[in-house]
Formats: C-alpha cells, sequence, structure tokens
C-alpha cells in the first residue's frame, strides 16, 4: 500500500530541493526515502526506479525554466528579448542548479514530445530569435551559439571561476550585446552550401 502522504507530486518535489541543494547526481530513491522517513519500497508505490524519477524531474524543472523565460520574454522583441532571454536563462542556471542541471538530461523524443516544458523552451527560443530573421541552418547555428554561450558562462560563474575583478555582471552585459550584434550581422549559408537543406535539432 502507498504511504499516507506520499505522492509523486511530492516525491518530484522533493527531489527538485535535493537537486538544488546537493547536486542532481545525489538525488536517488534511497536519498529520497531517508528524506521522507520511510523505506526505498514505499516510493516504489509512486514511480517506477531512478530513471523514472529524473525524468520527472526534468519534465518538471523544463516547466518551471519555460515559465522563467516565458516571463521574461513577454512583451518584448529584438536585442531586449535576447537580453531578457539570456538573463532568464542564467538566473534559472544559477537560482536552481539541480533543476538546471536535470533540463539538460538527454531523455528519449517521445518524452521530450509529451513534455510541456521542454516543447515550449524551443518556441521560446524560436520567438526570441525571430526579429533576425535567420533561416536554416543558420538559426539552428544561432541557437547552439547562444546556447553554448549561456551554458558555459553559467556553469563558470557558478564554480567561481571568474576570479579576475571585473564585476561579472558588466561581463555579461557585454557578452549580451555582442551576441545581439552579431546575430545582427550573422553570415548567411549560402543555397547549396553542406547543410543548407537541413533542419537540424540544436
Amino acid at each position: 500500500m502507498p504511504r499516507a502522504g506520499l505522492t509523486p507530486d511530492r516525491i518530484i518535489e522533493a527531489a527538485a530541493d535535493l537537486a538544488d541543494s546537493a547536486g542532481l547526481d545525489q538525488v536517488t530513491v534511497s536519498a529520497l526515502a531517508r528524506g521522507f522517513g520511510v523505506k526505498d519500497a514505499s516510493l516504489y508505490s509512486h514511480i517506477r526506479g531512478l530513471d523514472d524519477l529524473r525524468t520527472r524531474l526534468a519534465v518538471r524543472s523544463a516547466a518551471a525554466f519555460a515559465d522563467r523565460l516565458g516571463e521574461a520574454l513577454a512583451g518584448r522583441s529584438g536585442e531586449q528579448a535576447l537580453t531578457a532571454f539570456a538573463d532568464a536563462y542564467r538566473a534559472y542556471a544559477l537560482e536552481h542548479p539541480g533543476g538546471y542541471a536535470a533540463t539538460q538530461l538527454r531523455l528519449p523524443p517521445e518524452v521530450v514530445a509529451a513534455s510541456p516544458g521542454h516543447l515550449r523552451m524551443i518556441e521560446l527560443t524560436t520567438s526570441m530569435l525571430h526579429a533576425y530573421a535567420l533561416p536554416e541552418p543558420d538559426r539552428t547555428d544561432a541557437v547552439r551559439l547562444l546556447r553554448s554561450t549561456f551554458h558555459g558562462f553559467a556553469a563558470l560563474e557558478a564554480t567561481g571561476s571568474f576570479a579576475h575583478p571585473r564585476a561579472v555582471r558588466e561581463s555579461w552585459a557585454r557578452i549580451t550585446a555582442a551576441l545581439h550584434t552579431l546575430l545582427v550581422n550573422w553570415p548567411r549559408t549560402q543555397p547549396g552550401a553542406p547543410g543548407s537543406a537541413r533542419t537540424p535539432a540544436p
């Protein structure tokens, strides 16, 4: 019998808290069971195992991440949209390191296709880039550049790797401004060039 008070939502919420405080790699069925003061078997009445737990955490985190991005983009376009998107991305990654790490997990395509948060993040990214009018494959290349920049900066900042006395926020502002300039002047792929007919996933 499922233990009274335990629900899938409560378990995933606890997993999200543990991921943020201790790291995604510390999220296990046993660790959560200890937190609830129950045996592992009590959780298996609600989740199928570690893979299921992390998949549910990824879906939950993607929804929260998408909400943050959506709120930032509301009513904005062009450089304002890019800056707001970048700021929201960095803020979520720093404030919810475990949740952010969960959004980076590679999930089966059918899971992503059924995850509102993952789908909305794709839609929001496309919306943010709309003003730059990039055709494929340039848009995919731009998304990969932005994702790499935001992810790398947040990861380095989170570990205290920016030791130079210049304020990190000043560097961040210059970087986002430079990305806007680059997107406005993006070197377009010529028709017939390798990859110009494909639309790969970012």
